[in-house]
């Protein structure tokens, strides 16, 4: 008999806001990998990701950077999906017309070690997500910023008149060259536009790691919050929205949780299956 898959997104689905994982959660994951396949869905880069998921078991691969990058805990790559330099540095000079400069995460080289590329000048809300990254060594301040050959992620934050009208015009303006994902920023009061290699998304990566398993997307089970789990929801055998996801997600998940992040929602859904 097959094993069950359960991929979960991370930042207010899996994690609580407070960033930690409780011991409860853990507990339920470490003895579900007995006898299911567990792994993650998320934005956050691979360092970020196995510091969250050191006390798991996790042998399964994960997506990464929103779906840019498949790489398994052993940091075996899988796929890669990268904005190359040219429209990379296009897109920030489009954004600079607005008067808001990104952050850009980027491969230094194929040993998937890391570059987080910050503007000097940096609004509030961008000042605000920097407080997470104080002595981070992949962090590089650049007074001019501009993108490296591999570049896995562009990442605006800003408050919403700035940046729906930026999203906009960078969709006028590259069209289906890039993938677009405006949200709310729920660490905060503002929003967040991330830009992706058209195919560097959640849902196209949930894709690539069934054809890699062997599976079938309908056998797989995903749990998430946010706007960038939508097309892994809409892709999944069973979509499950914790009870603080968006209302945009809910509209489109299976199943709704009565239990939010803060609540060990997944890890009591998890716990509740035989």
């Amino acid at each position: 008999m097959k094993k069950p898959i359960y991929i979960t997104d991370l930042d207010h689905t899996f994690l609580r806001t407070d960033q930690s994982i409780s011991d409860f959660s853990a507990n339920v994951w470490n003895k579900k990998t007995k006898n299911a396949i567990l792994s993650v869905a998320t934005a956050r880069s691979f360092q970020k990701s196995h510091d969250f998921l050191a006390a798991l078991h996790l042998e399964a691969p994960m997506i990464l950077l929103d779906g840019a990058m498949i790489v398994t805990p052993q940091k075996k790559l899988i796929e890669l999906k990268l904005i190359n330099k040219a429209l990379a540095d296009a897109v920030i000079y489009e954004g600079s017309s607005f008067g808001i400069y990104p952050f850009v995460i980027a491969l230094k080289d194929m040993e998937l070690n890391e570059a987080f590329l910050v503007p000097a000048q940096c609004n509030d809300h961008q000042n605000g997500v920097l407080q997470n990254y104080k002595n981070d060594p992949r962090m590089r301040v650049c007074k001019k910023i501009q993108a490296m050959e591999m570049n896995l992620k562009i990442v605006y934050f800003g408050d919403y008149q700035t940046l729906k009208p930026l999203t906009e015009h960078l969709q006028k303006t590259f069209c289906n060259e890039l993938e677009y994902k405006l949200s709310p920023e729920k660490y905060s009061d503002g929003y967040f536009l991330t830009v992706l290699h058209p195919e560097g998304d959640k849902a196209h990566a949930l894709q690539k790691i069934a054809d890699y398993m062997g599976r079938n997307t309908h056998e797989i089970t995903v749990f998430g919050d946010s706007i960038n789990d939508i097309g892994m929801f809409r892709l999944a055998g069973t979509s499950v929205a914790v009870a603080n996801a968006l209302d945009e997600v809910k509209a489109v998940a299976d199943i709704i949780l009565p239990h939010s992040n803060d609540e060990d929602a997944v890890a009591k859904y998890l716990d509740s299956l035989h």
